[in-house]
């Protein structure tokens, strides 16, 4: 484990196998600033883990580890966060579709007074590549109104290639555990505390090979509920997670 890591790049992974290569060998090649990787896997059995061993044995940054706290992108960034050394996280996904070169950039903004710091592809500069057509204008069009109606400082609230402050998540919690929306609930209580995000443009490429375990009917509900929490007043940053809840602020009823 590193010591000295400015990021920690938390990165979900489920039976990659050798595709994972190519990403971990970029990230290590184009991230100057210290850091620790963490490729998190569901299993012990997981294809990803003989991979990321063979790369860790030639740059001890790299390791795997198991989630404990249930299958799924939710529950492994969940323990990421929680594993993370560092005093910056940037989520990132194993499939390559996004830059690496950014990690440093999105770290620095962080450590500059940001709690949430994004890749955007929305904003000018930003560009989006290949995946399904209805996802990316469902997409798109909950990133710009979130900007434009609700005031988060970035247009790409969903995207889930962002960095944190890692002290700002323990504190809010993460309540999502399903999917990918996590990028979002952490973005929405951001705002909902008032404290900075910010963003920066990025090219998102779709993975060309694999298999991508998004499910869109699934999780449009997870999103949609924090796509409306974005929307409510001021809420201290200690009972971001209680309003999250119901039991301040907005209401919400309890799963």
């Amino acid at each position: 484990m590193s010591t000295d890591a400015r990021v920690t790049i938390v990165v979900p992974a489920y039976n990659e196998g050798e595709e994972i290569a190519g990403f971990l060998a970029r990230v290590a090649e184009t991230v100057t600033l210290p850091f620790e990787l963490l490729v998190v896997v569901d299993t012990e059995q997981d294809t990803t883990i003989p991979v990321v061993q063979r790369m860790a044995a030639q740059d001890p940054r790299i390791r795997h580890v198991v989630n404990t706290y249930g299958r799924g992108p939710a529950q492994a960034i969940r323990y990421g966060f929680d594993t993370a050394a560092a005093p910056t996280v940037v989520v990132t996904m194993a499939d390559g579709s996004d830059d690496p070169r950014q990690i440093d950039e999105l770290t620095v903004l962080v450590e500059r007074g940001v709690v949430v710091a994004a890749g955007s592809r929305y904003m000018p500069g930003g560009q989006q590549i290949g995946g399904p057509r209805l996802k990316r204008t469902l997409s798109r069009l909950a990133g710009q109104s979130l900007h434009l109606f609700a005031g988060i400082g970035t247009r790409d609230a969903t995207n889930s290639f962002k960095a944190y402050n890692a002290d700002f998540v323990r504190t809010v919690t993460v309540q999502s555990r399903d999917g990918f929306e996590i990028g979002l609930e952490l973005t929405a209580k951001a705002r909902r505390a008032r404290l900075p995000v910010a963003e920066l443009p990025t090219i998102w490429l779709d993975r060309t090979t694999g298999v991508s375990n998004f499910q869109l009917r699934k999780w449009i509900p997870k999103y949609l509920r924090w796509y409306f929490f974005a929307f409510g007043p001021p809420v201290a940053i200690t009972d971001i997670a209680e309003a999250a809840r119901g039991t301040k602020g907005k209401p919400w009823k309890r799963s």
